[in-house]
Formats: structure tokens, sequence, C-alpha cells
């Protein structure tokens, strides 16, 4: 309208036609048609008034009308409709008219076009939320830069956690490996010493680390976060699922900081990484005048925000995260890639796993079973052996130093057979040892005693040799002396006629 009432102007003033091109308001052909409608009805007089918009608008604007032309889809007009309801797509109702009436001559463009003008709706409209200060924050996890990994050197992807307070801007940032429970956890706390404060609700996204089930009414909370967030005074807010625009404020904070923090920069590790981004924070990012408030983040913070915010708790809470593993049957669970052992009775069970930053405890039905100290670096073993059968644990617990020290209160030769059969350097003989001691309990110590000596005359240094002289009462027969290589035996006279028994041995010994 305005371009139209200028070129009127011009042409009143007798401009030329290539003039008013040159200036760009239209071409001349434009113009040669505009003098041939308003010439006779006097616009181009100086002496007439200009012509009113409505006018410009009937002669010079309005475009004849379009006759409109039927769809030859409207025929089918309530079952499409219904279609829809169902949630049906296009081209799946396009095929269905086909099938059902074979006659039809529509195109897939034709439904596609009718079904456009029956989804003609108005357009959304957002309201914009003001925060008091102090009020909230919003909290996201955006992809960090490649850093080299401490273990192998090689460039590995990282995270940044976003923390952004919704009066002032102000935000928190760290680069973290990944986006576990407890990284989540340690993260806040991070960000809440950072400000000096606690906010009074923290606006997140549905990540598993937070929110276990998303739903818009009635939202499942990680166990770990829920512990958290009473620990530290502040309410969780979940955003309504794939809105990722009712956390626009931290959404906006993690993309500034890909197009300003990222580019151009060298990570030599994770620690370096983050003390640039702390230096970035304090500086360019806290200090730049944000597009929205047209303010100076920090500024705000300092003067309107900080004193808003809720005292941190005192003392400093422990970090606690929990988590399921079943007991093996090694009578170990593991938990983050170490292993917690658990009475032999929960072979098979499924256990809750409380970890702190010191202690994790396991739980069964809500009853503490087992206490550790948490370990310090992956693939480490915490074993209590009371947690092991009886029967396993009495191997482990007689070592060889405990056999000799048995041995040697049994008696001397117990306690010498002790010390060869365990000096074997070939085979390792504790079973058999463990064997031999455990024959106490049967025979007696005095008769075990015995049992040795005699294995060591014979020099028959195993269990099976002393098992087999107690069960035959051979510890009990007395030394019987050799006399020139033959046996010697002392009996009775003998009666008148009887033949020397001795002598009869000896016979038979020689013929032997």
């Amino acid at each position: 309208m305005l371009d139209y009432q200028e070129i009127l102007a011009q042409m009143r003033q007798d401009v030329s036609a290539r003039v008013i091109q040159d200036k760009g308001l239209a071409s001349r052909n434009t113009v040669k048609k505009i003098a041939q409608v308003a010439g006779p009805l006097g616009w181009l007089d100086p002496g007439n008034p200009m012509p009113s918009p409505d006018e410009i608008v009937a002669h010079l604007v309005k475009e004849p009308p379009v006759p409109e032309r039927e769809s030859t889809v409207e025929p089918y007009r309530e079952k499409i409709e219904e279609w829809l309801k169902q949630g049906h797509k296009p081209l799946a109702i396009f095929r269905q008219l086909q099938r059902e009436d074979k006659p039809f001559r529509g195109s897939l463009g034709a439904v596609k076009r009718f079904i456009k003008r029956l989804s003609v709706a108005e357009p959304e409209a957002y309201v914009v939320l003001h925060f008091e200060p102090g009020e909230a924050a919003q909290v996201d996890f955006g992809s960090g830069p490649l850093v080299p990994h401490p273990a192998t050197g090689k460039p590995t992807k990282t995270h940044v956690f976003v923390m952004t307070l919704c009066h002032s801007r102000h935000q928190y940032a760290e680069l973290v490996w990944d986006q576990k429970v407890e990284t989540w956890l340690r993260c806040h706390r991070n960000a809440f010493e950072f400000f000096g404060g606690v906010v009074g609700q923290v606006i997140i996204d549905n990540l598993k680390s937070a929110i276990t089930r998303a739903c818009v009414r009635e939202p499942e909370v990680q166990r770990s976060y829920e512990q958290f967030a009473r620990d530290y005074g502040f309410q969780i807010k979940p955003c309504k699922p794939r809105t990722p625009r009712h956390k626009g404020r931290v959404e906006r904070g993690v993309g500034y900081f890909k197009t300003s923090f990222m580019p151009l920069r060298e990570f030599r590790s994770l620690g370096h990484g983050n003390q640039q981004l702390l230096e970035w924070v304090l500086g360019e990012a806290g200090n730049r005048v944000h597009g929205t408030t047209q303010e100076v983040p920090l500024r705000v913070f300092a003067e309107r925000e900080k004193a808003a915010l809720k005292a941190l708790p005192d003392p400093r809470p422990e970090l606690r995260t929990w988590a399921k593993a079943k007991v093996h049957p090694n009578c170990h669970l593991n938990f983050e890639k170490s292993y917690y052992s658990a009475p032999y009775r929960c072979i098979g069970v499924e256990l809750e796993v409380r970890a702190g930053e010191r202690i994790v405890e396991l739980y069964r039905d809500h009853e503490l079973v087992a206490m550790h100290p948490r370990a310090e670096r992956p693939g480490s073993w915490l074993t209590l052996e009371e947690h092991y059968p009886p029967s396993k644990v009495a191997y482990l617990q007689k070592t060889p130093r405990w056999c000799l020290r048995r041995a040697e209160d049994i008696g001397p030769s117990c306690l010498e057979f002790m010390q060869k059969l365990l000096g074997d350097r070939v085979l390792d003989r504790l079973a058999g040892a463990q064997g031999v001691l455990r024959l106490a309990s049967k025979y007696g110590g005095v008769r075990l005693e015995a049992a040795c000596a005699r294995a060591l005359r014979f020099e028959n240094i195993s269990w099976r040799a002393v098992q087999n002289i107690l069960q035959k009462g051979l510890d009990q027969v007395p030394d019987l002396p050799e006399r020139s290589g033959q046996m010697h035996f002392d009996f009775p006279e003998a009666p008148r006629f009887q033949r020397d028994i001795g002598a009869l041995l000896r016979v038979e010994v020689d013929n032997g």
C-alpha cells in the first residue's frame, strides 16, 4: 500500500517512469499500467486529493476472484475426518480409498491437499514465564569437545553439564566423561557451591539419571536424585516429554557454549578444559549483555539473585546412589565394575545397593545384609569370609601356617610329618595336611601323634598312610627290633612236643 501511494505521489509530480524504476519502486511497465488506471480516475492531477487506501485496493491491488473447484476427495470428507482422528497418515488413507472405491480418481496429492485444508488450525502460541530471583534454575547436558582420555590418550567424547539461573541467566558449566547418576548429583552439588546457595526449583529434562519414567502427571524420580533434592531442599520439576522449549534458557545456554566457547580451543585434559570453562563463565559469558534481558548476568546475580538463594546445607550431605545387582554363585555382586561379597544365602537374589562416597551397603527387602568400604578402583574384590558357607571358609582359614601351629600342639612327630608334607616343592598338599589334622577329631591327638611317628619311620609321608595306620590300629603295635635282617619274636616256653615256632618262622623266611 505504501509503495502504491509513493508511486502515485511521484507520478503526480511528473516524475518519469525511468526515474521511478531507478528508485526501486516499480518497473516502467508497472508504472504504465498504474497510469492507465489512475489517469481516467483523476488521481494524477495534483489538484485532486490522493485516493484513499480502499480506493487503491479496489482499483489497483484487488485480484479477480478465482472460482473454487470442488475437490475430488470431497465426497469422502466424513470418512477422512474419522481416519484422521484415529491417527492414520495421508498415504494410508489414499490406499484405503482406492480399495473401497475402485473408480476413485483422486491422486495422493489431492488427498494431501484436502487433509491440509482440514487440518488448518490456529497458530500455536507460547506463554513466556518470568522467574523471581532464586526461584528456579534449568539444567541440561550437551555434547562437549573431544578430550584425550587419561587411560588411553585417545580423543574421547565428553559431555557438558550446564545449570542456568532463570532470573539472572548466570550459569555454571562443567565437562564430564559420562551422564551417570553419580556424575549428575556431583555436578549439581558443584553448581550450588559455585553459586553459594540453592534455588527453590530445578527444571530438568527427562534423562534417565533423574527420571526413571517420564509422564506428564506422575513422573517417577530416580531414587538417588530424590534423596539429593531432599538433602539440599529444592523441588524437582521435569519438563513435559519431548518439549525442550520448556527449559529454553538452559537450551540456549548449551548452544551458546558450543558456538562461543568450544571453537578453536585446545583441551589437553578434562581438568585443563574445565579450567578454561570456568574462566569463560566468569569472564566472557558472565559479563556479556544478554540478548533477552539486555542485562549483564554476573551483575544481576550479584545485585539481585545471590542474596535470594537458600543457604547450603551444613554439614555437607554425602552423595548416595542406589542401584540393583544380582548375587552370583561366587557370593559377590558387580557394582560399578567392582565386586562386593554378600551372604551365600542371597545367591540368585537381586539386592539393592546403596553407594556412598566411602561406604557401600547391600539391602535385601529393606534389611541391611552387608557393608563394605567403597572400592578405590574398578576390578577390586571386597570380600568378607563370613559370607561364604562354613564348609568353604574352612579351606581359606586353614592355611599352611595354621596347619603347622596345630601340628605343634599335637606333638613333635606330627609337626615333623606336617613340615615334610607341606615342604613338597612340586605339589600343593595343603588339602592333605588339613585332612591329616582332621583325623584328630575322630581318633584323638595321642593316636594321631603315634600314627605320624610310624609314618615317619617308614618314610611314607601322605595323608592316606596316616589314615590307614589309624584305621588298622597299627599305631598301637609295639616297635619290633631287627636282628641280622631277621624278625625276632619272644614267645613263652613251648609245650614238650611242640616245634619251636621261632625256628619254623626262620625256615619259612629262609625259603622265602
